[in-house]
């Protein structure tokens, strides 16, 4: 302590002294038989540093104590500080690279895809002892069944590099999209996926990650097993996202196309006037009716998880625009479009809303849908990057 400190005992009466140095020290002594305490408080920007100095022994001992962090800050502190090697299947190249720009903590790694004179896959995983010790996460995408035996192979590889943690990022679980449990003999085929990503080897850290988006049929998280941890997630705060930059935000109405769209994806739209249709049998035939909901005068969007032939949201288009809506937009996560039958959503210029969509947006989830629509009116594709990037942080 400099020499122009004041004393430490001025007087046996005084216990406590503050000083006019920067930052302020706060000095306390007791006096005990032949044994010395003194503890010293340094507050400084709001932070407090303890300095206890215990004499009586030799040596004397000083104890310093640093200012407690709070646990929040912490974690945070430890989150972004996670740094990811993340590996990916050729079809999800471009979400992978787009992941990547989101986050300095994730970097990129290859595969070599290659196959042998017999079809079968012929794989490398590059630089496999870099990995070692390293949080691992793969990108896949099950966009037909020729594909899945070669990623799957890789998904059984990777952990059992030694690495600290593994994820699984697959956007669009496709099982279980059009199955329908009716007769005995029928095969799930969406069990039998879950049970095989289940049995994933585990890695040093625990089971594996799975990262899924808006999956068909929410029974469907309960096929999974104990070694492998699904995380679901949605890609509607993307859509919330677009709706609040639209020129006609306070005029939207959201419509879906049957109680089930309507049961998963409500509570994340409430703010939003609503609009549910109905399939109602008339006859031989299926009609969509309006259950719920008036859209006279609004832009309404039809929200739903995925679409196939898109037969259901035509329909939906025209029973909405028979009851005056003035805009009709849609929503999917997965624009699955088998046939390319994303060729039948023609774009509505103004003013034709039972002919045309003047939105239709999709996310990148399945990536052959992206390339055969990009620039093609009236779609837009809202990215998954950010949301797996930070699901990766998890």
């Amino acid at each position: 302590m400099s020499a122009t400190t004041p004393p430490l005992f001025p007087s046996h009466s005084s216990n406590k002294l503050r000083t006019n140095s920067t930052p302020t020290i706060l000095l306390y002594e007791s006096l005990k038989r032949k044994d010395l305490s003194i503890r010293c408080e340094f507050e400084n920007n709001s932070e407090r540093w303890t300095v206890g100095c215990v004499s009586g022994t030799d040596p004397i001992h000083i104890i310093l104590k640093p200012p407690s962090i709070p646990m929040a800050s912490l974690g945070s502190s430890v989150k972004n500080s996670k740094r990811v090697c993340l590996f990916y299947c050729n079809e999800m190249k471009d979400l992978a690279e787009r992941i990547a720009s989101q986050s300095d903590a994730i970097e990129l790694r290859s595969i070599t895809w290659r196959t042998f004179e017999d079809g079968f896959p012929n794989l490398f995983i590059s630089n496999a002892h870099g990995i070692r010790g390293q949080h691992v996460a793969f990108l896949a995408s099950f966009s037909s069944p020729g594909v899945i035996f070669e990623q799957l192979s890789v998904i059984y590889a990777l952990p059992k590099l030694f690495v600290s943690s593994f994820t699984l990022v697959l956007p669009f679980f496709p099982t279980g999209t059009s199955e329908r449990m009716e007769d005995e003999g029928d095969v799930a085929t969406a069990f039998t996926l879950a049970r095989i990503l289940s049995n994933t080897p585990v890695p040093r850290g625990g089971p594996t990650s799975l990262v899924i988006f808006d999956i068909h049929a929410l029974q469907e998280r309960f096929y999974f097993g104990d070694n492998i941890l699904p995380c679901f997630e949605s890609g509607i705060p993307l859509l919330l996202n677009r709706l609040q930059q639209l020129p006609d935000s306070d005029n939207i109405s959201l419509a879906f196309p049957d109680d089930g769209a309507w049961k998963r994806f409500h509570k994340q739209l409430q703010h939003f006037p609503m609009i549910v249709c109905a399939k109602v049998r008339e006859g031989d035939q299926r009609n969509v009716r309006i259950k719920e909901g008036d859209p006279a005068g609004r832009h309404v969007v039809i929200v739903d998880d995925l679409v196939q032939s898109g037969g259901t949201l035509t329909e939906c288009q025209k029973v909405l625009a028979k009851h005056g809506a003035q805009k009709i937009s849609a929503y999917v996560t997965h624009g699955i479009f088998p046939n390319r039958s994303w060729q039948r959503f023609n774009h509505d210029k103004g003013g034709c809303p039972e002919n045309g969509m003047t939105y239709f947006w999709i996310t990148d989830s399945c990536p052959q849908t992206v390339k055969e629509v990009k620039d093609k009116k009236p779609f837009e594709v809202l990215s998954l990057a950010a949301p797996i990037a930070a699901a990766l942080q998890i």
